[in-house]
């Protein structure tokens, strides 16, 4: 999963490279581009309740062995898609993520790779059952991310250990 709504998610690109890496998995991403949901509100939640495509999504994380979520940044904090998918997610069960190993991820154009949403993510996300068993940010996505290849050595390297451990709490 890539924590942006946008078409051309660069975190959904890392999320799918990052999941061809773990040996023998089969693979469901979940594409916030085309999940089209209200902005959360308790009233609507009333008058309507939850949408399917929360409940779709929050079966398809319960049918999961593992989580790769690649998170976006936009202005220091989650993108508004990715936050209101989690608040709705949230009013089926404040444990979202159900306890699973989760392999958590951030990038971005920028040189700080994100780093600020995957830290509040890190420490936040225990709360609403994330295991986060790894973690792993991105810097200047577009110069080390060519030919849908990581390019750097040493980042390759990193995320390669960081995906063993993720694999290895599977």
């Amino acid at each position: 999963m890539g924590g942006s709504n946008s078409s051309a998610s660069i975190n959904r690109t890392l999320a799918q490279y990052t999941a061809k890496h773990v040996d023998g998995a089969e693979t469901t991403t979940i594409d916030l581009s085309k999940t089209v949901l209200p902005l959360y509100s308790p009233d609507l939640e009333k008058a309507s309740g939850i949408p399917d495509a929360v409940k779709d999504i929050d079966a398809l994380i319960a049918s999961a062995d593992g989580i790769i979520l690649s998170l976006a940044e936009y202005n220091g904090s989650y993108a508004a898609a990715f936050k209101n998918a989690f608040d709705w997610l949230s009013r089926i069960n404040m444990k979202v993520w159900k306890e699973k190993p989760m392999l958590l991820m951030s990038t971005s154009p920028g040189k700080g790779g994100a780093g600020h949403v995957l830290a509040t993510a890190k420490s936040g996300f225990p709360f609403f059952g994330g295991n986060v068993v790894a973690d792993f940010s991105l810097p200047s996505f577009n110069d080390n991310f060519v030919d849908g290849e990581i390019k750097d050595a040493e980042f390759k390297k990193a995320l390669l250990e960081k995906v063993k451990i993720f694999q290895q709490a599977i």
